[in-house]
């Protein structure tokens, strides 16, 4: 019995490591954007250096890309609208309501994993959703800003890379063929693919001194780079083995970490309504992770003869 807790205790704890890494990597982009390199570009560079690691540590996975290339095709393009347009729009709007934007992902999961993949929500399921989203709306809400809908075009983004991390998700739980490697690797290169175009149409600074700049925080982008993978691998393990309506409530817990974060290090106040928000997201974690049944593994498609 314990082994059995101690192996369906796993994939939560992928899916909470790389909730925490995305609860504070906006840092040190917002830094290196400060000093002139641009998001899209450190984001470009930063994804690069993943997949050149990835390339290296799961150089067997390469015939799966062209084995499955439309699953992961759209795993890798979904990826890399939810990281670009998350990224883009944590740099000038505030961390916490961009976060929260964000984090309407489980309102997108209920449909598209009964569409993708035919999951049904229990009772508990549908509460532990509702009480996520609720700590979401608590903390969210500001009678000087209004509802909590997008404000401007950098909300708007957060909200867009819910949706597309809502359908990544779900994508990467459909596609049972491909190995967690595999999707980390196709995942990391939609990333740095999209993130190329964006760099060229939000350039603050000239094309010509980009390399210097990204030079000028090599190591860093080094560092983020190997986070980057090793989170991503985390990810597609838990997002393999768990449920994507329950993966999608534990990722809430990025919520609290980006709270935490935006307070030490961007200076916003936290309030007490912060707190009971975030409260009521980690019970609905905690309800998902040890109250509903572990998922079976989803059959794939059946292929065209």
């Amino acid at each position: 019995m314990h082994v059995r807790r101690h192996f369906a205790l796993t994939p939560i704890l992928g899916i909470m490591t790389a909730a925490t890494m995305w609860g504070i990597i906006w840092y040190p982009y917002r830094f290196m954007e400060t000093t002139g390199l641009s998001a899209p570009v450190a984001t470009f560079s930063s994804y690069v250096v993943a997949v050149l690691f990835a390339s290296v540590l799961f150089r067997n996975v390469w015939p799966q890309l062209w084995r499955y290339p439309g699953a992961l095709f759209f795993i890798g393009l979904t990826a890399g609208i939810t990281n670009v347009a998350y990224l883009v729009a944590i740099m000038e709007a505030e961390v916490v309501r961009v976060v929260l934007l964000f984090y309407l992902a489980p309102l997108w999961t209920v449909p598209l994993a009964r569409v993708f993949l035919n999951e049904k929500i229990s009772a508990l399921g549908a509460f532990t959703v509702l009480l996520a989203m609720a700590g979401a709306a608590v903390m969210l809400w500001r009678p000087e800003l209004g509802a909590p809908m997008p404000k401007n075009w950098h909300e708007w983004l957060g909200m867009l890379g819910g949706f597309a991390f809502a359908l990544c998700n779900v994508l990467v739980r459909r596609e049972t063929r491909a190995t967690p490697e595999a999707k980390t690797l196709a995942g990391a290169i939609g990333v740095a693919v999209v993130a190329l175009p964006v760099s060229f149409l939000l350039a603050t600074s000239p094309v010509a001194a980009w390399p210097s700049q990204v030079l000028n925080h090599f190591w860093l982008i080094i560092i983020i780079g190997l986070v980057l993978m090793s989170s991503g691998l985390a990810m597609q393990f838990g997002l393999t083995k768990m449920a994507a309506n329950r993966a999608a409530v534990i990722l809430l817990f990025e919520l609290i970490v980006a709270a935490i974060a935006a307070h030490y290090l961007a200076n916003e106040i936290s309030r007490l309504q912060d707190w009971v928000g975030g409260f009521m997201i980690i019970s609905a974690g905690l309800l998902a992770a040890y109250c509903e049944p572990a998922a079976t593994q989803v059959p794939p498609p059946p292929q065209p003869v």
